[in-house]
């Protein structure tokens, strides 16, 4: 019987960017199987949460956990797998697809070389987002698009339990993006928990169990996204008297 930890939480969490208080006693919990976004606007502690959630970023004050255990006594990073925001796959170092997609396997390999299990793991993980027909290309001559899928599929080649990623659809095409969803929810269907930051819901809306809107550092409401609407990039554009639409701030259990 499966434990029943959340996969993530935070309780009281604050946190900072050099002197600037950026998380101001943020709680939040992602259950087993759950997807959760992030939303809210620039600057109100997006990006930061999930960095500090995979130890990029300290956690001040307030208690912060992995799988029922504190950051500070997880080892078990092979469960996690982490898609940051948009970049160059390679990071200008000349690489294939399929060697980015294998690095994503490392975890779980323990520097040892690839056996079949982990080259089938790969070879899924690129067939999942649409790249195995470009596995032996450059990623320097891919799309932003693809370049993003690529990143999804390293963290997918490591088959991790619980799925972050920091703004997925940024900057990605119409047909990326529902290639991406379809992956996602491929994944959900296996009991993989998801936390993610957007700024607009997109083709990802379905898959979405609670949408957690944060405000300067603070959880400011959670809803379901079908009454979210535009509110990724409009946060404060809905009617805050509705009762039934609002959590008080940290309820989020």
């Amino acid at each position: 019987m499966k434990s029943q930890e959340p996969v993530i939480s935070l309780r009281g969490a604050t946190a900072s960017l050099g002197s600037r208080p950026v998380l101001r006693g943020l709680d939040l919990t992602v259950e087993r199987g759950e997807v959760v976004a992030l939303l809210g606007p620039n600057g109100s502690g997006k990006s930061t949460t999930v960095r500090a959630v995979i130890g990029q970023i300290p956690v001040t004050s307030g208690t912060l956990e992995l799988f029922g255990k504190p950051l500070a006594r997880f080892r078990d990073w092979r469960r996690v797998g982490y898609v940051p925001q948009r970049s160059t796959a390679a990071s200008g170092v000349p690489a294939t697809v399929r060697e980015v997609v294998s690095s994503g396997r490392l975890a779980r390999a323990r520097l040892r070389p690839l056996n079949r299990a982990d080259k089938e793991a790969v070879n899924a993980a690129m067939r999942l987002v649409g790249m195995e027909s470009r596995a032996g290309d450059s990623v320097n001559a891919l799309s932003g698009g693809q370049h993003q899928r690529v990143l999804i599929a390293r963290a997918l080649a490591g088959e991790p339990d619980v799925l972050i990623m920091d703004e997925p659809l940024a900057g990605v095409d119409l047909a990326s993006q529902q290639v991406l969803a379809d992956a996602l929810a491929e994944q959900t269907r296996n009991g993989t928990s998801v936390l993610l930051v957007l700024h607009e819901l997109g083709p990802l809306a379905p898959l979405i169990d609670r949408a957690v809107v944060l405000h300067e550092g603070r959880v400011e409401r959670v809803d379901h996204p079908e009454r979210l609407h535009d509110l990724a990039c409009h946060p404060h554009d809905t009617n805050e008297a509705d009762p039934a639409s609002k959590i008080e701030t940290g309820l989020l259990s």
